[in-house]
């Protein structure tokens, strides 16, 4: 675990010179939501609200088949709710897009978003602020040190949407979702929880789902093609998905932790 955290899953970590309104929220609001040090309670997390945002501120084609695997798919259990609370976290946010609007059409649930990239960063900062969203904390940074702060089963459900794909073979132990990794998530994941996964790289959607089937604490929720050829209930694209630089139109996969854990 220790020689996988020391990689980084994630490329660059600052792009172009910020606008004055980016670089004035990063001063102001992000210090009122970061994620401090040391271990993570959620309740202490989100025990105040941060002041109302902006005081003080300033100024192609679908798959035909599925990942290809010689596994015996179980029968999914039904998949969470919508419009729950709960804790949720998303794993590499990009500019914030979904994230906030996420916690918009959840006002009940608390989010904690991490993005290693400044920018991005920066964007979400802006989108909150125009929300008004109270219930996000975010982390600058990655996403392995916060999951290894997180008490046991503290999370309802985790994003983790086109994190970076790594497609040359020599870089695949960089890639995120590592049976390690995935056993992180189990930890910390809530019995009947979910992992969402989306990415438009067929190769690492079938890394992914083949990762997940390996472990006895998740099973696959999909039940016909249209299960991973559509995104869930709810869902927000976001800019990088609209964009579609990867080699595959976006595949989705819902996991569930199970409850028996």
């Amino acid at each position: 675990m220790h020689e996988a955290k020391s990689l980084r899953s994630y490329g660059r970590i600052k792009g172009r010179t910020l606008k004055p309104r980016q670089a004035a929220l990063l001063e102001t609001l992000l210090p009122l939501i970061t994620i401090p040090g040391g271990p993570i309670t959620l309740d202490e997390l989100f025990k105040h609200s941060p002041p109302p945002c902006g005081a003080g501120a300033g100024g192609g084609g679908r798959p035909e088949q599925p990942p290809t695997l010689n596994t015996a798919y179980p029968t999914p259990p039904t998949p969470s709710p919508q419009g729950r609370g709960g804790d949720i976290l998303e794993i590499g946010f990009g500019g914030g897009e979904h994230l906030v609007a996420q916690a918009a059409a959840n006002p009940e649930a608390r989010f904690i978003g991490v993005e290693p990239f400044l920018n991005g960063v920066a964007s979400c900062l802006r989108h909150i602020e125009e929300a008004g969203a109270e219930k996000i904390r975010l982390h600058h940074g990655d996403a392995r040190d916060v999951i290894a702060r997180l008490p046991n089963a503290s999370l309802d459900l985790v994003y983790i949407l086109f994190p970076d794909p790594w497609p040359k073979a020599r870089h695949h132990k960089r890639r995120l979702i590592q049976p390690a990794f995935i056993e992180e998530l189990a930890r910390v994941l809530k019995p009947g929880g979910e992992i969402r996964f989306a990415t438009d790289w067929k190769a690492y959607a079938a890394w992914t789902l083949e990762l997940f089937l390996k472990n006895a604490d998740f099973t696959w929720t999909a039940e016909c093609a249209a299960d991973w050829r559509e995104p869930w209930p709810g869902h927000t694209p976001t800019r990088y998905e609209q964009k579609r630089l990867g080699d595959t139109a976006p595949i989705y996969l819902r996991f569930l932790g199970n409850e028996t854990r």
